[in-house]
């Protein structure tokens, strides 16, 4: 097993953490969620990756004859992404309106905000 893979997701989580707390913009704070939902890809490759893995969509594999990847890691991974984007652009909508209501996006300027 290569840890490899788990230390490049868990780098690139902490990278967009560390952007969230250091951001000040929202569309700054918007992208560095995107950077940290982008590890969970690269978390559910690495637990799906098979060495010497086949698709198991071909009907000439026999059974037990080669290792074949699995297809429920795939379909996560698909539908991280379709979630991913929907995610971002409902948050970047959600900036702009931000930005018509208070005129800025800067977090420290939002006064409405503080409580």
């Amino acid at each position: 097993m290569n840890t490899v893979p788990y230390l490049v997701a868990g780098w690139i989580f902490l990278v967009g953490c560390y952007g969230l707390a250091t951001s000040r913009h929202l569309v700054h704070a918007v992208g560095c969620l995107t950077v940290c939902q982008s590890s969970t890809y690269v978390l559910l490759l690495a637990v799906g990756y098979r060495d010497g893995g086949t698709a198991p969509v071909f009907s000439d594999v026999t059974p037990g004859s080669r290792p074949l990847v699995d297809p429920v890691v795939q379909a996560l991974a698909l539908t991280d992404v379709v979630v991913g984007a929907t995610v971002t652009a409902l948050l970047l909508a959600l900036v702009m309106q931000v930005a018509k209501r208070h005129g800025t996006v800067n977090p420290d300027e939002l006064s409405e905000l503080r409580g």
